[in-house]
């Protein structure tokens, strides 16, 4: 249904159009071609280990939409003291990328050590209708493979609340016997476990007026004061409209939040005496939920801290190297001393033996019902996207953005035309087809030099880095998803607006949105 088009890296020419459908055979039989099955047995890691002590448990903290604002990573407006000890007492990770700037297509990829784009679950929320997403046969989730060394597995929200599990949103159909139950407390005696604890982190702000206000009460009553709007530094490229600014001071008000529950989590160790034999991870699922951050392929949208403490970390260590998300399936495998599985593309980046990437690569694709196709390298000095649909405008219509009041205060802005030249960037009605960004000397990626011929080799080496990337690791969004899985998706999402929750308002917003999608696809647009 939606075409696309691929950039040569040896030619730098378009090539001729793909339209073939992406039905679920392919994702159910293709996926991962060449790569090996491997099954694991117990006993084959269960002599590694003299008893359950010696095996240490793991837990993860991973709060929704919220980019690395703690004052550890140099935050100013807050304090965070729970992370900054945490990232005291271990590593922190200062280049630490997702593959994935939304949340669904990141967890389907964590859970599982792999590209969402190797694994067809590249397509925020999809798979959620008639037509399904299977994973290639022998591929496990990384709880079962936890389960299978004789780990109790949870996953929760915070506080705990028994027998609720916490957020999955994967992509894919999976069996929730991978967790048992919501909390490591139900574990048997001696038993090691690894525990997920996802919390709503940005989330906490909502939307508009009534979740700032909600959340800066909840800061206030907690530390006896909001955070000021003055402390706001907005990036360059929005607006200083009051209803940005407000809801930044909401956004840190949830990073305070978040840095609290933290605090609560790690106590809760310690007074269990567990904490001198856990592994703690924290890491957000991608950045801030704004304009140019989640879903889209920019730093506020791809980096995320990640700050790693226990046994055998180092403390006070920090690591600049570029690391992707999915690596902490592999780190937390084999600090549990598990084989990783040989199709696992994530790497252990606590080995001894680990050698460094040198670069990181990151996707989007449709995200609920707007259409969308992305794909970016990072080095540690600079940023490749590219847009392999640059005829749309970058802020395409989409019900669930286009509801915050952030949005509306940008376009507010526009009509008025109160933007400057940086913040225009933001509301430009087509896309170059290649951006090329120093992040070293241009952290805000606001000066694309793909045009700059002081940087033709560059843009050249970029450029094929992710041309490699995308041909090795068998990116299925080469391959537009048919239109009957867009339509099976799109059923799923107008029923949520149905019903017991009909919200017709909604429901009209949505459908206009799905018959622009079809529309600009036929424009060949």
């Amino acid at each position: 249904m939606f075409s696309f088009q691929i950039y040569s890296a040896e030619t730098n020419c378009k090539s001729a159009q793909i339209s073939e459908s992406f039905p679920t055979a392919i994702v159910r039989n293709t996926l991962l071609k060449g790569m090996k099955n491997v099954f694991f047995a117990f006993a084959l890691f269960i002599p590694l280990f003299s008893g359950a002590a010696d095996r240490p448990n793991i837990v993860w903290i991973i709060p929704d939409d919220m980019s690395a604002n703690f004052s550890c990573y140099g935050e100013t407006a807050i304090e965070t003291p729970h992370v900054d000890k945490l990232a005291s007492q271990g590593v922190k990770f200062t280049n630490a990328y997702v593959t994935a700037p939304v949340c669904s297509t990141c967890r389907s990829a964590f859970i599982t050590g792999m590209y969402q784009t190797s694994i067809g679950s590249h397509h925020h929320r999809s798979g959620r209708g008639e037509m399904k997403i299977h994973l290639l046969e022998g591929m496990k989730l990384v709880p079962k493979l936890f389960q299978e060394a004789g780990y109790h597995t949870s996953i929760t929200g915070w506080p705990v609340r028994k027998g609720r599990l916490g957020k999955t949103d994967y992509n894919f159909e999976w069996d929730q016997s991978v967790y048992d139950s919501s909390d490591w407390s139900d574990r048997k005696d001696g038993q090691p476990f690894f525990a997920q604890i996802q919390t709503p982190g940005g989330k906490l702000r909502g939307k508009d007026e009534s979740g700032w206000e909600k959340i800066a009460t909840a800061a206030e009553k907690h530390f006896g004061k909001r955070t000021p709007l003055e402390a706001v530094t907005l990036p360059p490229y929005y607006p200083n409209h009051p209803d940005i600014v407000r809801d930044w001071a909401a956004y840190l008000e949830s990073v305070r939040m978040t840095d609290v529950m933290v605090g609560e989590v790690i106590a809760r160790l310690e007074a269990e005496g567990l904490l001198e034999n856990t592994l703690v991870l924290f890491m957000t699922d991608h950045g801030i939920s704004h304009a140019r951050g989640k879903q889209f392929m920019y730093d506020e949208g791809l980096h995320v801290p990640l700050v790693i403490a226990g046994p055998g970390i180092e403390a006070g260590a920090v690591r600049d190297d570029v690391v992707e998300h999915i690596d902490i399936a592999a780190l937390s495998l084999g600090a549990a001393g598990i084989p990783l599985p040989d199709y696992m593309q994530a790497k252990d980046i606590l080995a001894k033996d680990y050698q460094t990437r040198e670069a990181v690569f990151a996707a989007r694709d449709r995200c609920d019902e707007t259409v969308d196709h992305m794909r970016s390298v990072r080095t540690k000095q600079f940023k490749y996207i590219r847009n392999f649909l640059p005829e749309r405008p970058y802020l395409q219509p989409c019900a669930y953005k286009d509801a915050k009041e952030i949005l509306k205060a940008i376009r507010e802005c526009e009509s008025a035309g109160e933007l400057d030249d940086v913040q225009k960037l933001v509301v430009r009605k087509v896309r170059p087809p290649e951006e090329l960004y120093d992040v070293s000397n241009d952290p805000h990626e606001i000066n694309n030099l793909a045009a700059d011929p002081a940087y033709t080799d560059k843009l050249k080496e970029m450029r094929a880095r992710l041309d490699t990337w995308m041909v090795e690791t068998n990116d299925l969004g080469r391959i537009p998803e048919s239109e009957q899985m867009y339509e099976s998706d799109m059923e799923m999402y107008r029923n949520k607006f149905k019903g017991k929750r009909a919200n017709p308002v909604a429901l009209k917003i949505i459908e206009d949105n799905i018959a622009l999608m079809k529309k600009w696809a036929a424009e060949g647009k």
